[in-house]
């Protein structure tokens, strides 16, 4: 799974082709903490057929603010550059992310 920061999160995400998941989070946000494991794991699940990616929103907020991601954790899919689908906040659950890729390979 590729951390990114606010230089790396467009020519990753944005300019990429092609479905990528992004893990937007924070030090802070316990709930992030708690999914970080699940999501990594999913990473090695589906990492052959979708790029996994996450961002620390501390240190990228005007970034995370231009996404839209007003409250943690958000795990957004964007394809070819646009956000197609997002989970927020009490939806982030271990089934519901595995779903959505689901729904998105």
């Amino acid at each position: 799974m590729l951390e990114l920061d606010k230089e790396t999160f467009e020519p990753e995400v944005l300019q990429a082709s092609g479905k990528v998941f992004v893990d937007f989070y924070s030090d802070g946000c316990e709930p992030c903490k708690a999914l970080m494991p699940v999501v990594e794991g999913l990473a090695e699940k589906y990492g052959d057929k979708l790029k996994f990616v996450k961002i620390n929103t501390m240190k990228a907020r005007r970034l995370a603010i231009a996404q839209k991601v007003l409250g943690l954790p958000v795990m957004a899919i964007y394809n070819n550059g646009e956000k197609i689908t997002e989970l927020v906040k009490d939806d982030c659950t271990e089934a519901n992310i595995e779903n959505m890729i689901k729904e998105n390979l």
